[in-house]
């Protein structure tokens, strides 16, 4: 059997590489899967994907490599639920500010009796044909990850890296530099610093600390801070940075 992203990630010291996926495309994310990534992250968040667009995305990705993740739209439970019920091996929730909602994003997550996903025979268990290996197996490999963007969720980052059942803590790098109060400085020495407050807590706990980066960098930097699940980019970045490349004279 495949291992899971999850224990490929934990057994790893070498950072994890994949990216955003921002434009709800098929396309994009079919001409993207075979260049090494691994894994995509399909967000819900601020992109326009409905339901059916995001269980076409995940089964064009497959279960393999790169590994579908899905940032949903907020700590609720049927999105947490759709998501994971389309195949995704783990889920992304921003906005995460304290313990409760951690636990929260955890529990929506998980089966009982870790959690209180409900059962259903979906594509993640190949409709309900894979039923018994997947509920004996999903709990373990769900990643589950929170994204750490305001000060709140800074000054909570040790009580929500200590969550049981939290895989990840990602740092909303635009977010956090704005709830910070310096707009677009994603250098600023205290965005910087309040990055590498995420990481220490990280590891502190056995957590996976990630971010997005949007230049080689960025992607540098992030790795010299010590985070070892990167997001590069996204597919609509790559595709304005390839037309400005052609455009230039």
């Amino acid at each position: 059997m495949t291992a899971s992203l999850k224990e490929t990630i934990a057994r790893s010291k070498a950072p994890s590489f994949g990216t955003w996926i921002s434009s709800s495309s098929l396309v994009h994310l079919d001409a993207l899967r075979g260049l090494g990534f691994d894994w995509f992250m399909i967000d819900t968040e601020h992109s326009h994907v409905n339901p059916e667009t995001l269980a076409a995305m995940v089964a064009l990705v497959g279960s393999g490599r790169p590994a579908p993740l899905i940032r949903v739209g907020d700590v609720h439970p049927y999105l947490i639920k759709q998501a994971l019920d389309s195949g995704a091996q783990g889920i992304l929730a921003p906005l995460v500010s304290s313990e409760a909602q951690a636990r929260a994003a955890v529990a929506y997550a998980k089966y009982p009796p870790d959690g209180v996903r409900g059962v259903a025979a979906a594509a993640a268990s190949r409709y309900g044909l894979d039923l018994p290996r997947y509920l004996r197996h999903a709990n373990a490999d769900t990643l589950v990850g929170v994204q750490i963007e305001t000060r709140e969720g800074l000054a909570n980052v040790d009580a929500i890296a200590a969550t049981t059942g939290v895989d990840l803590l990602f740092v909303g790098p635009q977010d956090l530099t704005l709830n910070l109060g310096f707009v677009d400085e994603r250098t600023h020495p205290k965005v910087l610093e309040a990055m590498s407050q995420v990481v220490r807590s990280c590891e502190d706990h056995g957590k996976i600390a990630g971010t997005l980066v949007v230049s080689r960098e960025e992607k540098q930097m992030a790795i010299d801070l010590g985070f070892r699940f990167v997001a590069l980019a996204s597919d609509v970045r790559f595709a304005i940075e390839g037309a400005h490349h052609f455009l230039a004279k």
